[in-house]
């Protein structure tokens, strides 16, 4: 039996294990998770837990990291927490017995981190990147606005770096600052209060301004191993709250995935998100990891952790993924659970 050290990571990593349980029915893999919180939930999914010290990072981390497994025999390490960094490192790991499953090399993963990069570098045909201009001031992006204006009607911004859409805006005209917090939109922003913002801001790190693509958003979990496509669930979210979510089919977001995981030699679990647009399906971004929502593509069929796992641990000989169920909504309800 192999032990497989998850540490602090995304929370699909409950999700995760509980699926990769109920794949291995030879019982191949013995899950160990970790988190510097005692009590957090991802823990529960695990066939052991640990706790890992509070506020460790960078190098100090990799070798805790290190440390931890060869006390606990690790033989495969999935890392999220300081992903790049330990994958810089893997060689060490190697050394004393472990694998490191990292998505990608490490220049790979910053590059995917930043998507101002990303995008200049994206090559899939049949979802290219979408428009865009970088700003960094007020005055860059009024520029970059009164040019893209003349082309889209609605623009968006957001972060070069950023997760969970932290920093995402819509850019509204029609509209007051006090109007859209009646609205109860979040995700919006009017383009007087955003340039007031910026103008008091001064130089702030790398922002993109871009075309509202305002069809549906499809995000799509792969499992890939070395640059090639082993297995890809695409689920499409609905325009309105709800509805739930779509599993679909289609041969133009197939080539994409696989054009993107052979260009960045992608290895594992990895996310991968496009939008339709007037002018088509556009690539948003890639997720070198699970997604959130990856419990809800495995209800198409494929088990996508557990194949994941086993693509990297015994290769793509042992891989089977199965038919893919399309058209089928699915969706997540919470339900409350006891816990002691």
């Amino acid at each position: 039996m192999k032990r497989v050290w998850f540490n602090k990571t995304f929370s699909s990593v409950h999700s995760a294990l509980s699926l990769i349980r109920k794949g291995d029915a030879e019982a191949r893999y013995r899950l160990l998770c970790s988190h510097p919180n005692p009590q957090s939930l991802a823990l529960l999914a695990a066939d052991d837990a640990a706790t890992e010290p509070s506020g460790l990072t960078g190098e100090a981390y990799v070798g805790w990291c290190l440390a931890f497994c060869k006390e606990q025999r690790v033989d495969i390490f999935v890392p999220g927490k300081e992903a790049t960094l330990i994958g810089r490192h893997a060689k060490r790991f190697l050394d004393q017995g472990v694998r490191v499953l990292s998505a990608a090399a490490p220049d790979t993963l910053e590059r995917l981190h930043d998507k101002a990069r990303f995008y200049a570098e994206a090559c899939a045909p049949s979802a290219p990147p979408p428009e865009l201009e970088v700003f960094e001031d007020a005055e860059t992006f009024a520029a970059a606005y009164a040019r893209m204006r003349e082309r889209h009607e609605v623009l968006c911004m957001k972060p070069s770096v950023s997760v969970y859409g932290i920093g995402f805006r819509q850019i509204t005209e029609g509209k007051s600052a006090f109007d859209l917090m009646l609205d109860g939109n979040p995700y919006r922003i009017d383009l007087v209060s955003l340039r007031e913002m910026l103008q008091r801001a001064g130089h702030f790190r790398p922002m993109l301004l871009m075309p509202f693509l305002a069809g549906h958003e499809f995000s799509v979990d792969c499992v890939a191993l070395n640059g090639e496509l082993v297995c890809a669930v695409a689920r499409r979210k609905p325009l309105a709250s709800g509805e739930g979510q779509t599993i679909v089919v289609r041969e133009d977001i197939l080539d994409a995935c696989s054009h993107l995981i052979r260009q960045f030699a992608l290895t594992g679990n990895v996310n991968i998100q496009f939008r339709e647009g007037d002018q088509g399906l556009r690539i948003l971004e890639i997720n070198p990891r699970m997604s959130g929502g990856i419990a809800m593509a495995c209800l198409a069929g494929p088990n996508l952790p557990y194949l994941g796992l086993v693509a990297f641990d015994q290769g793509l000989d042992a891989v089977a993924p199965g038919p893919i169920e399309g058209g089928l909504r699915v969706a997540e309800i919470n339900q409350a659970v006891r816990l002691s």
